[in-house]
């Protein structure tokens, strides 16, 4: 506790020392006071070294102790020329500065208001020291609270300047997240039917070259697309900008479908109720969603045939793909069930994967009002 009262700044104690040596000079200048006058003045000048620390309790003391001599003096036999309270200004000064509660502040404003009163009217002072005082305080609260408003404005400044950068660090977040999911989706995609196509070809070279070229050239359109949107992404990746390119929609679903048909499955395309325009976020969540769900028929399901069904509402886009592969009893959800899941949850829909025995059925609601 005495180490928390006496650990003071360098500040305070420059401060609270030229008070006190301009307050205790007027007990020898130009007249030697009595020793209670001199005990008086210490009390009015040397807690100014605290004044940071109890601000109320040392402005009291500080003020009484002023109020106090200010009533006493003219009786002396030799009263003071000139008498200045330097520690009250320094108090006020302190006080107006500091952000305190309103019963707080309504206490420390009366007890100053008193004080000044006290010292006026009981010696009887004119009306020139009237102004004086008066002055001198109202000069050195407004000081004050011109500090507590710059203290409040560099504050403001600190937080907007820290809500900036937590801002923009979440907004590169969500760019680096939508960016990851973006390239897993196009590569897992295209390697995938990439490499079933593949597979098959190297079956049917032989014995089906037709067909053997049909699948060449689906490996290459897989080829072709998967680098043009990763150009485009690495591309912004490069120049530092959010990734603003074409993003597939709605409207390339059926071209999914048609891949899935050349990697060697029976898809279909089961469109219901009347299509409109959707927000952008929304079109390509629909996007992705068929993507992924066909990904992971071509690659994991070992299924023959996949549904693609689609059913627009008033108020949402329903998305359902259903395979005949074996299944997953034990689900791991893996980065694309993750990122379906997030591109679905930012659109305010919902994602369900239902998955056991024969079969896997993924649904997706999108909001489309």
């Amino acid at each position: 506790m005495r180490t928390g009262i006496f650990r003071v700044s360098r500040l305070d104690v420059a401060v609270a020392a030229v008070v006190t040596v301009g307050t205790v000079t007027t007990a020898f200048v130009p007249y030697r006071q009595p020793w209670w006058f001199l005990v008086l003045t210490l009390s009015a000048s040397v807690p100014v070294v605290w004044r940071r620390r109890a601000v109320l309790t040392v402005g009291g003391v500080v003020g009484g102790s002023t109020t106090v001599l200010a009533v006493i003096a003219p009786s002396l036999p030799h009263p003071p020329l000139l008498f200045l309270p330097y520690g009250v200004l320094v108090s006020v000064y302190t006080f107006a500065g500091r952000t305190l509660s309103p019963p707080r502040r309504a206490v420390g404003v009366g007890a100053l208001a008193f004080g000044v009163t006290v010292s006026l009217v009981v010696p009887g002072e004119d009306l020139e020291t009237y102004r004086y005082l008066v002055t001198a305080v109202v000069a050195a609260y407004a000081v004050g609270i011109g500090a507590r408003a710059r203290r409040a404005a560099r504050a403001a400044d600190r937080e907007r300047e820290r809500r900036i950068r937590e801002e923009r660090a979440a907004a590169v977040e969500r760019e680096r997240t939508r960016v990851a999911r973006d390239m897993h989706d196009i590569v897992t995609h295209s390697v995938g039917v990439m490499v079933v196509q593949a597979e098959a070809g190297s079956l049917v070279v032989r014995d089906d070259p037709d067909k053997a070229e049909a699948v060449f050239e689906a490996i290459s359109e897989a080829g072709r697309e998967a680098v043009g949107q990763l150009r485009l992404i690495l591309g912004a990746l490069r120049s530092g900008r959010p990734y603003d390119g074409p993003v597939p929609g709605i409207e390339a679903v059926p071209g999914l479908v048609g891949n899935a048909r050349r990697a060697g499955l029976d898809a279909s395309l089961d469109v219901r109720g009347e299509p409109r325009p959707v927000a952008a976020d929304v079109d390509a969540a629909a996007y992705r969603v068929v993507q992924e769900a066909l990904t992971n028929t071509i690659r994991h399901a070992d299924a023959r045939a996949v549904a693609v069904r689609l059913r627009w509402s008033p108020d949402a886009l329903e998305i359902e793909v259903t395979d005949d592969g074996r299944g997953f009893p034990d689900l791991y959800e893996g980065h694309g069930l993750i990122g379906m899941r997030e591109r679905v949850a930012s659109c305010g829909g919902t994602l369900s994967v239902r998955s056991g025995g024969r079969g896997c059925t993924v649904t997706a609601t999108l909001p489309i009002t």
